[in-house]
């Protein structure tokens, strides 16, 4: 499966100061990991955001977030963003900054 190239750049270009940030195909797509744990990604054309359970009912109030079902069931932690939802460069930072967050709260691999 195919993903936005165009969106791996911008997220490679928010991930370029940080250091541990790999890069790992998974779920069909890019995810970026950040020290050992999925931060977000990037499938077909939308964006993947690991926001965490304490951030979930939240993130999926914002505009263009809905719930990541890629296995047929809600995934709880993890939404998905249409492309309308990060489409400035300041969406995109909100975004990765949640995802970030979250990521910062679980223990380092």
């Amino acid at each position: 499966m195919p993903y936005d190239e165009g969106l791996a750049e911008r997220l490679r270009e928010i991930f370029m100061d940080r250091q541990g940030v790999v890069e790992k195909k998974m779920f069909g797509g890019l995810a970026f990991m950040l020290r050992g744990h999925m931060c977000c990604g990037i499938v077909n054309d939308t964006l993947m955001a690991r926001v965490g359970p304490d951030q979930y009912e939240e993130a999926l109030s914002r505009p263009c977030a809905r719930e990541m079902d890629f296995t047929g069931r809600p995934l709880k932690g993890f939404i998905y963003v249409a492309p309308e939802g990060f489409e400035s460069d300041a969406d995109l930072h909100i975004w990765v900054s949640l995802c970030e967050g979250f990521n910062r709260t679980l223990p380092p691999k």
